[in-house]
C-alpha cells in the first residue's frame, strides 16, 4: 500500500482488460498537464492473468499499478465484496484524495464507486449512461448502480445522453467527452501497423475473421458452445479464422471436450489470450470480426471493419446505426447471412461518430481538473 499522500491524488481504478484500453488515454492526458495533483493507479486485479491484464499495462505505457488489491476471480457477490473491502482499506489510508475515477462497467467499476461515495469522496464515471436495457447482463446492473450515485457522469456515446436524461440525471452531473476508448486505437494504431500480425500467421490482409468470444451465455453451456464450434468450423471453410481464446473459453472448451473438434479444422488458427498491440493489428486487417465483446463493437466501428456480435442486445446502439456492427442475437443464421453480405462485399461502410477522434482523454482530464483541483 501506498503511504500517506503528501498531496492531493485522484484514484484511477482498473479491474479488467477494457478498462486498461479506457485509463490509459486519461493518464497520459493527465501527464502532460501542470498540476500539483498526483495520479494514483489501483489495480483490483478483477483480471489476474498475464495475458488478460499485465500485458496490456506494459503495451499501452501504463505505469506499474500503485496498488494491486488482488483479488481474484469468484462468484459476482465474493468478488465485489472484496474489491469494496480492500479498495475502502486503502482509501482509508490515503486521506488526501481528492476523487476516484472509475471506468467501464465491471464489478471493480460497481464496488468502488460504491467505496468511494460511502467514503464521502467525488467519483467520476468515464463510459456513463450506456444501457443494453437487458438486466441479465451483469454489466447492466453495474451502469445502472454506478450511474445512479456517481458525481460525474462522462459519456462516451449520444445515446448515453438520451438514457440519461430518460433516469432524471441532474445535466449538471453529465458531460460528454466522447470515447476513450478510440483514443488508445489511435495511439497505438501505427505500432499495431508494424507488427503485422496477420502476416506472422501467414494470412493476408482482409482475407480472415477474426474471433472473440467469452460471455456465459455463448460459452457456459455445452449446447451453445457445440453450435459456436460448429459456426466456427463452416466459417473456416470460407475464410481462415483467428480465436485467441479466453481463459473462461478455454476452460469450457476442455470442460465440454470440444477443444479438440476446435483446432481439428486446419483454417482455424487457435491461440491463448493475445496483448492489446497483437488483437488490434488483427483487428484492423481483418475482413471480418465475430465477438461478444462491448469494446470490440467501437473498435471495429472506428477501423471500418464488418463485425457481428452474438450478444442479443447492445449497450452500444451507434455502432449499428453509424457503425459497422450488427447484432445477431443468439441466432446463428443471423450472424451466417451478415457474414454472407461481408464476404460478397455487400455490407454496410459505417461512418464517423462525434468525439471518437483520439481526444476524449483530454476532455475528461479538462472534467475532473476544473472539478476536483
Amino acid at each position: 500500500m501506498l503511504p500517506f499522500a503528501a498531496v492531493s491524488q485522484i484514484v484511477f481504478v482498473a479491474g479488467a482488460r477494457p478498462n486498461f484500453m479506457k485509463i490509459a488515454p486519461i493518464l497520459h492526458a493527465l501527464h502532460g498537464r501542470e498540476t500539483e495533483v498526483r495520479d494514483v493507479l489501483v489495480h483490483t486485479g478483477q483480471h489476474y492473468d498475464h495475458g488478460m491484464s499485465e500485458i496490456f499495462f506494459e503495451q499501452l505505457g501504463i505505469k506499474a499499478p500503485d496498488v494491486h488489491l488482488e483479488v481474484g476471480s469468484g462468484t459476482h457477490g465474493a468478488q465485489t465484496g472484496r474489491i469494496m473491502h480492500t479498495f475502502e482499506e486503502y482509501l482509508m489510508q490515503a486521506p488526501r484524495t481528492a476523487g476516484v475515477v472509475v471506468v467501464g462497467d465491471v464489478n471493480s467499476t460497481m464496488a468502488c464507486t460504491l467505496v468511494g461515495v460511502k467514503m464521502g469522496l467525488p467519483v467520476a464515471h468515464v463510459e456513463a449512461g450506456l444501457r443494453s436495457f437487458d438486466r441479465a447482463m451483469p454489466e447492466e446492473i453495474n451502469r445502472i448502480v454506478t450511474d445512479s450515485i456517481a458525481d460525474l457522469l462522462l459519456v462516451s456515446d449520444p445515446a448515453g445522453l438520451e438514457n440519461l436524461a430518460r433516469e432524471g440525471v441532474a445535466p449538471e452531473r453529465i458531460r460528454y467527452v466522447g470515447n476513450v476508448m478510440i483514443d488508445s486505437v489511435v495511439a497505438r494504431l501505427e505500432e499495431a501497423d508494424a507488427l503485422g500480425q496477420a502476416e506472422a500467421l501467414g494470412l493476408s490482409k482482409r482475407g480472415y475473421a477474426l474471433v472473440t468470444l467469452h460471455r456465459p451465455q455463448n460459452v457456459d453451456h455445452e449446447d451453445r458452445l457445440r453450435s459456436l464450434v460448429g459456426f466456427l468450423s463452416e466459417l473456416a471453410d470460407d475464410v481462415p479464422v483467428v480465436f485467441p481464446i479466453h481463459p473462461r473459453t478455454a476452460n469450457k472448451l476442455d470442460a465440454f471436450g470440444l477443444r479438440d473438434e476446435l483446432e481439428r479444422h486446419p483454417r482455424i488458427h487457435a491461440s491463448p489470450p493475445l496483448g492489446y498491440i497483437e488483437i488490434l493489428s488483427l483487428m484492423k486487417t481483418a475482413q471480418l470480426v465475430i465477438s461478444d465483446s462491448g469494446g470490440i463493437q467501437e473498435e471495429t466501428t472506428f477501423l471500418r471493419v464488418p463485425c457481428v456480435t452474438l450478444r442479443p442486445s447492445t449497450e452500444r446502439p451507434i455502432t449499428v446505426s453509424q457503425g459497422t456492427n450488427t447484432i445477431a442475437g443468439m441466432d446463428l443464421d443471423v450472424a451466417r447471412g451478415a457474414v454472407k453480405d461481408v464476404l460478397a462485399g455487400k455490407y454496410k461502410p459505417g461512418r464517423d461518430i462525434e468525439g471518437w477522434d483520439g481526444k476524449a482523454g483530454e476532455r475528461v482530464v479538462d472534467v475532473i481538473l476544473e472539478a476536483w483541483s
